[in-house]
C-alpha cells in the first residue's frame, strides 16, 4: 500500500465532510418520530425508508458535480459510475434505529483508490458526532485524534456482534457464545459503521459481523487503520464485490478474539 496520497485526496475529504454534513441535515429533517418503524421491510429486520433513497440521491448528485470523473457506489443504486477513485455511500447505516426515531444511525461515505480505502467520513447527527480519516494522517472524532482501546485482557473487553438475517441462527449463537467464552461483554447496537467507529475510538474493544457489505464499512476502514485497530482482510475475502465477514479489534485482544470466533486476521 502506498503511503503517499495526492493533495487531491485530502481535498476530496474536505469536500466530502461538507456534503455529508448537508446530507445528515436532510436525514434529520426527514427522521420519523419515536415509535414503531416508519419504513418498508425488504426482508426480516431489513428496513428501507424514504430517507435512504433521498440521501443517497443527494450525495450522488453532489459528488458527480464536484468530481465527475470519480466512481460512485451506493447501497440502494449500486455502482453507477466507474473511476480510479470510487466513493461508496451508505445513506443511512442503522436504518432499523432511524425508522423508529432512535439516535444510533449515521451517514457514511468512504473513498477507495483502486482497491485501497484512503478516506472516510461518518456523521451521526443525532449523536452530534463526526468521524473523519485520511490515510497516513490520522483518525478523528469531532476534530480530536482517536485511537483503539489499550485493553489487554479479553475478560475486560466489550465486543459487539452484528446481526444479519443472512446468517443462520446457530452460527450467530456460536460466535456470540465464543465471545462470552472469552469473558467479554457482548453488545449489539444496530449500526455496523458506528460499531466499527467505536472500535476505532476505543468505545468498543471489538466488532464482529459474519455478513456485511462494502457500503457499511468503506468509511470505517480508514478510521480503523489510522487508529491502530486490527482488521480482518475484508476486501481480500470478497468485500469488494459482495458481502463478506469482518472482525475489527483493539490490538492486544485481536488475536484471542480472532481465534475464538475463527475469523483469521491475515
Amino acid at each position: 500500500m502506498s503511503s503517499v496520497l495526492s493533495p487531491s485526496v485530502a481535498y476530496r475529504l474536505e469536500a466530502a465532510r461538507a456534503v455529508v454534513s448537508d446530507a445528515a441535515r436532510l436525514a434529520m429533517s426527514m427522521r420519523p418520530p419515536s415509535g414503531g418503524p416508519v419504513a418498508t421491510q425488504k426482508s426480516a429486520q431489513d428496513w428501507l425508508t424514504e430517507t435512504d433513497g433521498a440521501v443517497e440521491a443527494f450525495i450522488a448528485e453532489r459528488m458527480k458535480t464536484l468530481f465527475p470523473d470519480d466512481g460512485f457506489q451506493g447501497e440502494e443504486e449500486g455502482v453507477v459510475r466507474a473511476g480510479a477513485l470510487r466513493w461508496v455511500v451508505d445513506p443511512i447505516d442503522g436504518t432499523s434505529n432511524y425508522a423508529r426515531g432512535r439516535n444510533r444511525w449515521c451517514v457514511s461515505l468512504g473513498l477507495l483508490e483502486g482497491d485501497e480505502p484512503v478516506a472516510g467520513v461518518i456523521e451521526a447527527p443525532a449523536l452530534g458526532e463526526v468521524y473523519t480519516a485520511l490515510r497516513g494522517h490520522g483518525a478523528f472524532l469531532n476534530g480530536r485524534r482517536i485511537q483503539a482501546s489499550s485493553v489487554k485482557d479479553p475478560a475486560s473487553a466489550m465486543i459487539e456482534m452484528g446481526w444479519s438475517n443472512r446468517v443462520p441462527k446457530d452460527v450467530f449463537i456460536e460466535k456470540t457464545d465464543a465471545i462470552m467464552g472469552l469473558g467479554a461483554m457482548p453488545r449489539s447496537g444496530g449500526s455496523g459503521a458506528l460499531a466499527l467507529a467505536d472500535v476505532a475510538c476505543g468505545r468498543l474493544d471489538g466488532y464482529v459481523e459474519i455478513v456485511i457489505n462494502l457500503w457499511d464499512v468503506a468509511a470505517a476502514l480508514p478510521l480503523l487503520a489510522e487508529a491502530g485497530a486490527c482488521v480482518s482482510p475484508f476486501l481480500k475475502t470478497g468485500g469488494l464485490t459482495g458481502a463478506a465477514t469482518i472482525l475489527a479489534a483493539a490490538p492486544h485482544i485481536a488475536r484471542p478474539l480472532s481465534e475464538a470466533v475463527n475469523i483469521p486476521l491475515e
